[in-house]
């Protein structure tokens, strides 16, 4: 039986989707408690880390928040390799970076992980009076495609932190805990014993 709160889990987390959507705003809310109303672009893709303490687990965040400008399209694949969780983001006021968004969805479905917990966020929620993506859309098309879909606001802080506890907690089930270190199995032949190392 496992015991609570002795689970160790290290995760890379990938932030996908158009440039200006709020990628960088959402990880720096998250990881710095910090939101800047004028955000650089990212080059290529900036690095973070983050640890949250569940009662389950505790989750250790490697987050590769990506480029959004489509001449640094060709380098994704080697940031989503591998990575346990992908937040693709879309921009509520820019229905374009939704049909971008669309595209990172199917991208990851052919190329990505099987096991790849996805959420699908419309951020900037705080701009309601430009929205040109209706509630209704985002979650629909995330319902059709197998999607954890989720309003927030890098501004606001609005499910910032509740975006990233949602998918640890989806980390810690999905890695069941396992008993640290090695067993050795013991096979008898005849009257000799041997030992064969090592199974984890």
């Amino acid at each position: 039986m496992a015991r609570t709160g002795n689970k160790n889990v290290q995760a890379k987390l990938v932030l996908l989707g158009d440039m200006g959507t709020g990628k960088t705003s959402l990880v720096l809310r998250f990881v710095k408690g910090q939101f800047f109303e004028y955000q650089e672009s990212t080059i290529g893709a900036a690095f973070f880390t983050q640890v949250l303490s569940l009662n389950e687990a505790t989750i250790k965040f490697d987050i590769w928040d990506t480029a959004g400008q489509e001449r640094y399209h060709s380098l994704a694949p080697m940031y989503y390799r591998g990575a346990a969780a992908a937040v693709v983001v879309y921009d509520i006021t820019s229905m374009d970076s939704f049909v971008r968004a669309k595209k990172w969805v199917q991208e990851l479905q052919r190329q990505g992980n099987s096991n790849l917990i996805m959420f699908l966020v419309a951020n900037k929620a705080d701009l309601e009076e430009k929205r040109k993506v209706a509630v209704e859309e985002g979650e629909q098309y995330a319902n059709e495609n197998g999607l954890v879909f989720l309003e927030t606001s890098a501004k606001s802080a609005q499910n910032v932190n509740e975006l990233f506890y949602e998918i640890a907690k989806r980390l810690a089930k999905a890695n069941p805990s396992r008993t640290a270190g090695m067993k050795l199995q013991s096979r008898s032949q005849g009257s000799r014993r041997r030992l064969f190392c090592c199974s984890a």
